[in-house]
């Protein structure tokens, strides 16, 4: 008994000591992890007292705290890291952070602190050692955001996106000579004038995508290294002309008006020009006179006037682009490219062409060629690509290259013996015509003995029956020939020789037909993906039920019925997802549907479609009338026991009458035949 009340003794002091206490990651409203506390959601009206003194990082996200009170945050000595995201925030009054003299990061965005911004403006400049500030989403004009900021010594980062800014000025960044990265995307920005982000010296990354500036001029930013204004009204960018080197590395004007290419800085480092969605095109053949090329641009700063006179219709750069790596061109109004276009252009890997107008393609920088790794072309009007390899030169780094929706017919004779690394080619939509093996024809393309290509794409390219070794000595992974009507009407025999490699395989609307001929697909072993839609299947091929496919897509064929057993075999075992739909299945023979359905792996992408003919009418077989199922029973059921339910009364009734009239008649019978058979017997 003496120790029992020794054990609780014991108990009660070290509760009372607080050795015994709820650890602080069993907080009841906040999520703990180590110094930071996870308090999202959790409809708070303010700032929680009993949170550990000791956090660093606090997120008070997505509460209801509309005021952030003097001393709330008093007790956090070491906090570094506030997010206040979302809240309806309307004040922060100017002795909330009195306690927080380290926090470095706050992120405040999607709140009202529009309304009370000279206010809160005073509690900002109490944070002497602010790097990072969230100030997106709160309705903010430029001159409210130039007093939120203007003490702001401090800070590197500062976002100002999803505002109300429409202008802006050499005064509202002047002093921030720190800020390294400003984000003021989606705003209503239409007019920055002259040397607005000059007085910030330090500024590295500037993003202005999806705002209504008109033009770019005198763009004199040197130390900046990122320039986003992609989604603007752009139609004139313009660098200052100078010979100081600018740092800018990744320019992004894309989605704008731009007319002519833009006149880049002389000297730069830029790796990544994106001007894609554009309106782009070069007026060298257009233009007789010179002098009608040239455009003079007047500029007022104060009393001080400059004229400057650019030839906007010149097709040389005159910039350095020797770093250049990547270059989007897509989706512009290119009706050709200069002779001289890429001339110094020696780093270029990346190099998008599409959706532009181009009839006639002519490379000949032979620094183009060795650096060059992907080169996408399609959707064009391309009728010729020239491509001058001349000695000691090739594409030896191209791995992709995408021609696909031209009008080739063909390409430079031996292209592919100069590209070692090449790994897809696309001449979907092409009227191209394939080699026969070792063919001398100059207007085919020869796809043999490219070793390093994996994925090959000849969609619709509207061709005939192909050469059974057109393929030999390639390792084709994915091949897509849909869209060729007559290409496979004799079978597979084409595709033999990269039957073992083969991964990915498209075969919609080839031709394919299980009734004309054999398909073997039992060499397709290493097959996952599949399409044999669009054909004039009728039958089931048996030999796809030993591959190991992961997808089958048999839409829009002939097809009345599937194998009952296919759930069974290596087929059933792999599949995970199969398309069905718009076969004229009979509604009476439709058990494979059910146990497919309930096999439970097998996913039928496109279920709901799937229907099935009675009568000459279709059903959907998911919503089947009760009616139909109920007459494909009787039309299916075993009728051995229904001939003998319907024979049996008739038997039975034959054999009572035998008996009746056998018992009847038994007498008389009996007396007749003994009258005219029986003699006397002498005695």
């Amino acid at each position: 008994m003496a120790l029992i009340a020794l054990t609780i003794f014991l108990c009660i002091a070290f509760l009372d000591t607080g050795w015994g206490s709820k650890p602080a990651a069993y907080h009841r409203l906040c999520k703990l992890v180590g110094a930071t506390a996870y308090c999202n959601g959790r409809k708070l009206s303010s700032v929680l007292e009993d949170l550990p003194d000791e956090t660093e990082e606090l997120f008070l996200d997505a509460n209801v705290i509309q005021a952030l009170k003097n001393a709330s945050l008093a007790q956090f000595h070491v906090l570094q890291s506030l997010s206040l995201c979302e809240n309806g925030l309307k004040l922060i009054e100017p002795g909330a952070f009195l306690g927080t003299r380290s926090l470095s990061i706050l992120s405040v965005a999607n709140n009202a602190l529009s309304t009370n911004y000279s206010v809160t403006a005073a509690a900002l400049c109490t944070l002497p050692v602010l790097k990072k500030l969230d100030l997106s989403g709160n309705q903010l004009t430029e001159a409210m955001m130039a007093t939120l900021v203007q003490h702001l010594s401090s800070l590197e980062y500062l976002s100002l996106a999803r505002n109300a800014i429409m202008r802006l000025d050499d005064s509202h960044f002047r002093n921030l000579p720190n800020l390294q990265y400003l984000d003021l995307q989606q705003n209503y920005i239409f007019e920055i004038e002259v040397g607005a982000f000059k007085v910030v010296r330090g500024l590295q990354h500037l993003n202005l995508a999806y705002n209504y500036i008109p033009c770019i001029v005198q763009f004199d930013l040197t130390q900046l290294r990122m320039l986003n204004v992609s989604n603007n009204h752009i139609e004139w960018f313009l660098a200052a002309e100078s010979d100081v080197t600018f740092e800018l590395e990744t320019l992004d004007l894309s989605h704008n008006h731009l007319l002519f290419f833009p006149l880049l800085p002389r000297e730069n480092k830029l790796r990544t020009l994106l001007l894609a969605h554009n309106q782009l095109n070069f007026y060298g053949n257009f233009s007789n006179n010179s002098s009608e090329s040239l455009v003079q641009l007047l500029f007022l700063d104060g009393n001080i006037t400059n004229i400057t006179t650019h030839d906007l219709w010149g097709e040389s750069t005159h910039s350095n682009l020797s770093y250049l790596t990547f270059l989007d061109l897509s989706w512009n109004q290119l009706w050709y490219l200069p002779d001289r276009f890429f001339e110094g252009i020696v780093s270029l890997a990346y190099l998008n062409l599409s959706h532009n107008c181009l009839k006639m393609v002519h490379l000949q920088e032979r620094g183009l060629f060795n650096t060059l790794i992907d080169l996408d072309l399609s959707y064009n009007q391309l009728l010729d690509l020239q491509i001058n390899l001349g000695l000691g030169s090739s594409l030896s780094s191209l791995e992709r290259l995408n021609l696909s929706n031209n009008r080739l017919h063909g390409l430079p004779a031996k292209i592919f013996s100069q590209t070692p690394k090449i790994t897809t080619v696309d001449f979907s939509k092409n009227p191209i015509k394939i080699c026969a093996p070792y063919g001398e024809n100059s207007s085919c393309v020869d796809l043999s003995n490219i070793g390093s290509m994996r994925n090959l794409y000849l969609a619709a390219c509207d061709l005939e029956m192909l050469s059974s070794h057109m393929l030999k000595g390639t390792s084709l992974a994915c091949l897509d020939l849909s869209n060729n009507p007559r290409l496979l009407l004799l079978g597979l025999g084409p595709l033999q020789e990269v039957a073992q490699s083969l991964q990915v395989l498209s075969l919609r609307q080839t031709g394919l037909s299980a009734t004309g001929t054999k398909l073997d697909f039992s060499a397709f072993q290493k097959l996952v993906s599949l399409d044999l839609s669009e054909n004039s299947l009728d039958i089931f091929p048996e030999s796809l039920t030993s591959l190991h496919l992961h997808t089958l897509n048999l839409r829009r064929n002939s097809l009345h019925t599937l194998p009952q057993h296919i759930t069974q075999t290596q087929l059933g075992r792999s599949l995970h997802v199969i398309y069905l739909s718009q076969n004229p299945y009979d509604c009476c023979r439709m058990s494979w549907w059910d146990t497919l359905h309930s096999l439970g792996t097998i996913s039928i992408a496109d279920r709901s479609q799937v229907t099935c003919n009675y009568s000459s009418r279709f059903f959907s077989v998911v919503r089947l009338p009760e009616s139909i199922l109920q007459v494909c029973k009787w039309q299916t059921a075993d009728m051995t026991l229904l001939y003998l339910v319907l024979i049996l009364p008739t038997c039975l009734t034959l054999l009572v009458a035998s008996v009746i009239i056998s018992l009847t008649f038994r007498q008389h019978i009996l007396r007749i035949v003994k009258s005219r058979y029986t003699t006397s017997s002498p005695y």
